[in-house]
């Protein structure tokens, strides 16, 4: 795509990112009514189908990456895209119509809190494993991402087991959070007049159409950030990052005007516990210790994203009332933390 005009490229990269849209949409509602319908239960459809699915554009560009030998790519675009995913829940907060009371207020569950935990136990070992010698592997596989699958797959077990019972007053239930349970969209969706199968096929076309736009997407973002003169890194960890978290834009939105608001914030952090798991598959595609090759900025953005996903584990548990800017007060405080973070970014690309 190199040869093409800037404005042609931003074209192409804006149809992608279009499509990346609209499959998300689809992408929502066919998993809506699989969960129910497959008896996957709310949690782990969140936690696995949706997770997956939303991420599909990183998993082309990792795939993409890894097999053509840019490990360096790989790692930044799944490092880069925790942090701004997080931010995710600040648009659902301001622009999902969650009434008086903010996102964290309506969703507040103990459940989510263990997601969150999840979420920065995954990232502390990413910090830890990038420190390890490159050389540290074996058919195929490092030490760090295996670790890493390992987590998450244990991390995920515990996490059904709190959903079916948690020694907690209500089921870790805050009093004047949402009224019907998490995933009563899903059971809604499930009672559509649609056939299995006929879901199962839009999924799977839907999913084809993320695939292939996430790699349009890398291709032209790269080729633009190239054009234009700006770092792979910032470009990367800012608006290729924004753009392949519109799958989960789209389906926190429907999740959010549906009045389900925990199943809302669990896709985001079930996504974001989900992407460093890839590192597991570029380290196999490329035979190299993959997150050993982790730059001081991945490093950075891991850090930013720990420190916001502890904003909104805070936000559930004190459940702030006050909304400021149509948001509460702890989307707030991640927006800000999110925009330092950035010129932070900046600062660190800039002077290098």
């Amino acid at each position: 795509m190199t040869g093409l005009s800037l404005p042609l490229l931003l074209a192409v990269f804006a149809g992608a990112a279009a499509a990346i849209w609209v499959a998300g949409v689809q992408l929502s509602a066919q998993t809506d009514v699989l969960s129910v319908r497959l008896h996957l239960g709310s949690a782990l459809g969140g936690l696995i189908l949706l997770a997956v699915a939303t991420n599909l554009p990183e998993i082309a560009i990792v795939v993409g990456a890894a097999t053509s030998g840019k490990v360096g790519l790989a790692v930044g675009n799944i490092l880069g895209g925790i942090a701004i995913q997080t931010v995710v829940l600040v648009v659902l907060d301001a622009f999902g119509g969650t009434g008086r009371f903010p996102l964290t207020y309506r969703a507040a569950s103990l459940l989510l809190v263990l997601e969150a935990a999840l979420v920065v136990a995954v990232l502390a070992v990413v910090v830890a494993a990038s420190q390890l010698p490159s050389g540290l592997i074996a058919l195929r596989l490092a030490p760090g991402s295996v670790l890493i699958a390992i987590l998450w797959a244990a991390g995920l077990f515990l996490l059904r087991k709190a959903d079916g019972s948690l020694p907690w007053q209500a089921s870790g239930e805050a009093p004047d959070n949402q009224g019907p349970p998490r995933g009563h969209s899903r059971e809604k969706a499930a009672r559509r007049d649609v056939g299995t199968a006929r879901s199962a096929t839009i999924f799977a076309v839907a999913a084809l159409v993320t695939l292939l736009a996430g790699v349009v997407l890398e291709r032209s973002g790269e080729a633009v950030a190239d054009r234009i003169g700006l770092s792979g890194v910032l470009f990367g960890g800012t608006v290729l990052a924004a753009a392949t978290s519109l799958p989960e834009v789209s389906t926190g939105l429907a999740s959010v005007r549906a009045g389900d608001y925990q199943l809302a914030v669990s896709d985001i952090f079930g996504g974001n516990a989900f992407l460093p798991v890839l590192f597991l598959p570029a380290t196999l595609l490329s035979g190299q210790a993959v997150l050993t090759h982790a730059e001081g900025t991945d490093i950075y953005l891991t850090a930013l994203a720990m420190l916001l996903t502890l904003v909104y584990a805070a936000g559930l548990l004190f459940r702030p009332r006050r909304r400021i800017a149509g948001m509460g007060i702890d989307s707030l405080t991640a927006l800000v933390l999110y925009a330092v973070g950035v010129a932070g970014l900046f600062a660190i690309v800039t002077t290098s």
